[in-house]
């Protein structure tokens, strides 16, 4: 049996199709009513997570 992925980091990170790792930027879901409709809206874009092809090959075993 080979190695498995890293089900944790896989429900987390989204892989485009260009490769690139994207993620939610950390502590973005709490005390949002008092925020502004901009700063609201910019906590739902994601932002590029970098990995080193070591860690992906350790945790990202079955994603391109």
């Amino acid at each position: 049996m080979g190695a498995k992925t890293n089900k944790s980091y896989q429900k987390r990170i989204k892989v485009s199709k260009s490769g690139k790792l994207l993620t939610r930027k950390a502590g973005q879901n709490h005390f949002n009513s008092k925020e502004r409709r901009a700063a609201k809206a910019a906590k739902n874009g994601g932002s590029e997570f970098h990995m080193s092809n070591k860690e992906r090959s350790r945790f990202l075993v079955n994603i391109q």
